[in-house]
């Protein structure tokens, strides 16, 4: 997968990372995403990474020191988080849980790599645009409803956004 270390260094992307691992990690399965997400606009997209990232010296091989290997992504549009068959408008400034499934991953993290999360909102261009405005066909969005929107990503004692990671316990050899 690409490198996204470009992806990491935006303004508009959150990243998640964990400290470099003392131990072996296996992750295997379907991760879930659980977001507490609230939008200016009327539709929003969540874009959900999960990334290896590489030390930052791998002596045998240069070039991978502090790679950024996506392991599993996705996207959710938000005007589809209850029924993909109904699509229906966000109300701006709330916040509402969204649930997005991962694709399955079957990989080691090995000591000294971290685990990063990256959300961001946009994945253009490998996925259209969103206007940020609710309209009835995206494809056929006029260009007065793309606006700025913003997003944010809640995170409080009492309603956490997380990813939930297929950890296989036992012996990682």
């Amino acid at each position: 997968m690409d490198d996204q270390r470009q992806a990491a260094s935006r303004p508009d992307v959150l990243v998640y990372e964990t400290e470099p691992l003392k131990e072996p990690l296996r992750v295997t399965g379907e991760p879930i995403a659980r977001l507490l997400a609230s939008t200016s606009g009327s539709d929003a997209d969540w874009v959900m990474k999960i990334i290896d990232v590489w030390p930052d010296e791998v002596p045998n091989q240069p070039k991978l020191g502090g790679y950024q290997q996506m392991l599993s992504a996705d996207i959710l549009r938000g005007r589809y988080r209850q029924d993909p068959a109904q699509p229906q408008p966000i109300e701006p400034g709330k916040v509402l849980p969204y649930r997005l499934r991962l694709p399955n991953v079957s990989h080691m993290f090995l000591p000294g790599h971290r685990v990063m999360v990256q959300i961001q909102s946009t994945w253009f261009p490998l996925y259209d645009r969103n206007p940020q405005t609710f309209v009835p066909n995206i494809m056929f969005a006029k260009s007065e409803s793309f606006v700025k929107a913003t997003q944010r990503i809640w995170h409080t004692p009492q309603n956490a956004s997380l990813i939930e990671l297929p950890v296989v316990a036992g012996d990682a050899k």
